[in-house]
């Protein structure tokens, strides 16, 4: 007997529309997927360009402060009893130096006493100078130690004018004064008022017990003849642009100080200019080049952003070819930068303004490099920032789009879904007539 056959369609309807759901998607996603990775691509590379625009920005300023401020070095005699910094606006010589005498803080002692010993009652006062604010005054109850009256006059100077300490020797402990300036000027009246004169031994007026050990001095200092006296061991401008700093006295000696121009900070900022513009060059080579071998364009290739760039740098220095190599500075059929090192001094002895004409902070070559990157590094205006924003629309947009898929997905997949669910519902109630159909046709047979 020939029977209907039945169990629902058996197919695997999850699976199905995952399948026909992704085989909708994939052209679309692949689309997308693309055009982001490309727009990260571009945005890296953007990226890279204003970072090396970076860098050759810093380095022409660096180079325009080293070319309009000329550097100086200072060379000292062995033994002299001073070392000498240079400033900006030293100029070349030879000087004949003689330390007469160093600059010394005052240093006052009290005489010894017992560990612990009670010293007295009243207030002490104590002033470096004839300032109201170069003056201090501390009271003092009873019981107070050496070391009680060292923490309060410290409290009270709070690192100003004065500073005290306990020092322990054999014939007990002492209090010791010490002016925290050097020079006359500075040294320390210390007096005492009301208490019950305990405090007469601190003190370095009539009838006061304190002994100087160490006497304030003035530096004095003779350059060609010519004489300073100073209230510290630091001296400026006796030597034009010269700061000494003076440590031991020669009197009756002088020693040979030699200023002469120094090149090291300038050929260093020289240096990093043409490795910072060489590394510009580099990058949008990099970012925009193309291997016909592989067939493969880079992401910024044919850009006009690029293009625009390394047609304004190569103008710039090649309109600028000849002072440039004179201060040693070529650049190469393919726009790369060099620095002969040797050919500086020769350019700063014979003209030694020709650097800051260029790379100073009013020269020509600088001038017209700092509009161009600020054309492109403005934060706000600029040609980066400009298509920086622009490329991160655009990746904004793509996300929509993606989002945009991902719900467009979600309802194919719920219609697939009950448009199977339907068919399935169908074939089963089918199978149901079919299933009674059969139970008919076998009570027929059986009679």
């Amino acid at each position: 007997m020939t029977s209907i056959a039945t169990g629902g369609s058996g197919l695997d309807i999850p699976g199905l529309v995952s399948q026909l759901v992704q085989a909708s998607r994939l052209p679309t996603e692949s689309r997308i997927n693309s055009q982001a990775s490309s727009v990260s691509a571009k945005l890296s590379a953007v990226g890279q360009i204003k970072s090396s625009l970076t860098s050759l920005q810093s380095a022409l300023e660096k180079l325009g402060t080293a070319a309009d401020k000329p550097g100086y070095q200072a060379k000292v005699q062995e033994g002299a009893g001073f070392t000498a910094a240079t400033t900006s606006s030293a100029m070349s010589g030879s000087y004949a130096v003689e330390v007469l005498s160093v600059a010394t803080a005052q240093k006052l002692s009290s005489s010894g006493h017992a560990a612990g010993a009670v010293i007295g009652t009243g207030a002490l006062s104590i002033a470096w100078g004839s300032g109201d604010d170069q003056r201090l005054a501390v009271e003092f109850e009873d019981g107070a130690t050496l070391a009680d009256i060292a923490r309060a006059v410290n409290r009270a100077a709070g690192g100003k004018g004065v500073g005290a300490t306990v020092i322990t020797a054999d014939d007990g402990e002492h209090l010791v004064f010490t002016a925290r300036d050097t020079g006359t000027a500075n040294a320390l009246s210390i007096t005492t008022t009301g208490g019950d004169g305990g405090l007469l031994a601190l003190t370095n007026g009539a009838g006061g017990g304190l002994l100087e050990q160490v006497a304030a001095s003035d530096a004095r200092v003779r350059v060609d003849g010519f004489e300073r006296t100073s209230s510290t061991n630091t001296v400026g401008d006796l030597v034009p642009g010269v700061n000494l700093t003076l440590s031991a006295a020669k009197p009756g000696e002088s020693f040979r100080l030699d200023v002469s121009s120094d090149h090291a900070a300038l050929e260093s900022a020289l240096e990093a200019f043409v490795s910072a513009y060489n590394s510009v060059g580099s990058v949008l080579k990099s970012t925009s080049s193309y291997n016909s071998t592989t067939k493969t364009a880079s992401a910024l290739t044919g850009d006009s952003l690029v293009r625009g760039l390394q047609q304004q740098l190569r103008n710039l220095a090649s309109g600028s070819s000849l002072p440039l190599k004179a201060l040693g500075v070529t650049l190469d059929k393919s726009g790369v930068m060099s620095f002969d090192k040797t050919k500086l001094g020769e350019a700063m002895a014979s003209d030694p303004q020709g650097v800051s004409r260029l790379f100073g902070g009013e020269g020509s070559l600088a001038a017209s490099l700092k509009t161009v990157l600020k054309t492109q590094l403005d934060s706000s205006e600029g040609a980066i920032a400009l298509r920086t924003e622009n490329l991160n629309k655009e990746r904004s947009r793509l996300e929509d789009q993606m989002k945009q898929l991902d719900l467009r997905m979600e309802k194919l997949g719920s219609i697939y879904l009950s448009q199977f669910t339907a068919m399935e519902t169908m074939i089963v109630q089918l199978q149901s007539g079919a299933s009674s159909l059969n139970g008919l046709l076998a009570q027929n047979s059986k009679s």
